[in-house]
């Protein structure tokens, strides 16, 4: 589409400049001309200087301007003639034909268009709209993967994950900070949510295994058509804020799955202190020792089943039993009573929050 667009304005400057005026790719074919005959035509010679700097050179008799967006020139415009007003021609030419791609890239650019939606860039009425323009499927499932990166080498993720994923009519990767990547990936209607958190385990496997970076991923809820992927995009964000305090020890987390911890999230500072003044009494929560806090645990680890979390502590059922009653005694909530459990389990919880930079004033 960018060929066509370039032809256009080659047409258009063609009799104003009276000289031939064309575009070359980065592959030196010739990919707009004044002379169409010319078009699809390969000069191997121009290639070396395209991939080296942006400076005007002079062969055989044309003056040649490259000029892209990359760090590498993605194009060049030539114009007949090696006098210093072909030169001049070359440069506005090339001003003019990088602004005219940047501008389409930004309109046209379905990934670009992906990434608008999820930063909520686009409003609502226009997404329709542009969908249909683009030609997007809005009957397509599709759920959004959010890649943390936690540590990294010099290989770039990013290019780890595009490569993982290159089929750029469904699936859409991006960056949005130098440490976060995000996946919008088309997916079946039947897929579950063990299907994708298996994929996001491919995903961390891949570049811990092969490229030593270690990842946290998170994963949103599948939806249909793309009106609500900034809603699934931001429920991955949660999934790893909220795994960063209540599943240290794991790096692959699903919105799905954050349980009462995504309730936990959105509980106002104020109503969690209040509650954790009502469950502890003053202290109580504080005496408590870390082996204590280790065995509370591995209780309820194992369904609040004394004699499988004696077993798998090492110690005697009876030992068990004296912590158990040493932590009624200290917060008047006993653990072998599945509602007391429930409660002590919320607190800790919600003290752990508390404790976390993630609070929300």
């Amino acid at each position: 589409m960018s060929n066509r667009l370039f032809q256009g304005v080659v047409h258009q400057m063609r009799d104003a400049i009276g000289r031939v005026i064309g575009v070359i790719d980065e592959n030196a074919t010739v990919v707009a001309c004044s002379e169409t005959s010319k078009i699809g035509s390969s000069c191997d010679f121009f290639s070396i200087e395209l991939g080296e700097s942006y400076d005007v050179f002079i062969r055989d008799g044309f003056t040649y301007k490259p000029f892209g967006v990359h760090i590498k020139p993605d194009f060049a415009v030539f114009v007949e003639g090696a006098d210093e007003t072909a030169g001049k021609y070359a440069a506005v030419l090339a001003i003019s034909l990088t602004g005219i791609k940047q501008y389409y890239d930004e309109k046209y650019d379905r990934n670009n268009f992906i990434k608008n939606i999820i930063l909520d860039n686009v409003l609502p009425g226009d997404i329709g709209i542009k969908s249909r323009e683009l030609h997007f499927n809005t009957d397509i499932s599709r759920v959004v993967f959010l890649i943390n990166i936690t540590s990294t080498t010099d290989v770039s993720a990013f290019e780890v994950i595009q490569n993982l994923f290159p089929d750029k009519n469904k699936d859409f990767v991006f960056n949005i900070t130098e440490n976060d990547i995000v996946l919008v990936k088309e997916i079946k209607s039947s897929t579950d949510i063990r299907d994708l958190e298996k994929l996001a385990r491919s995903i961390s496997d891949t570049l811990s295994g092969e490229f030593f970076t270690r990842v946290n991923v998170g994963i949103g809820t599948p939806i249909v058509g793309i009106k609500e992927l900034a809603r699934s995009f931001k429920e991955a964000q949660m999934a790893i804020e909220v795994g960063k305090v209540f599943d240290t020890d794991k790096n692959i987390i699903s919105y799905n799955n954050l349980g009462i911890a995504r309730l936990i999230y959105h509980l106002p500072t104020t109503l969690c202190d209040t509650f954790l003044r009502e469950v502890f009494k003053k202290g109580s929560i504080e005496s408590l020792d870390h082996e204590t806090l280790f065995t509370i645990q591995r209780f309820f680890e194992n369904n609040l089943n004394v004699s499988e979390t004696s077993r798998k502590l090492f110690v005697h059922r009876n030992t068990l039993v004296y912590r158990l009653d040493k932590i009624k005694k200290l917060t008047g909530l006993d653990l072998r009573e599945f509602d007391h459990a429930i409660i002590f389990k919320i607190a800790l919880m919600v003290k752990k929050y508390l404790s976390t930079d993630l609070v929300k004033f």
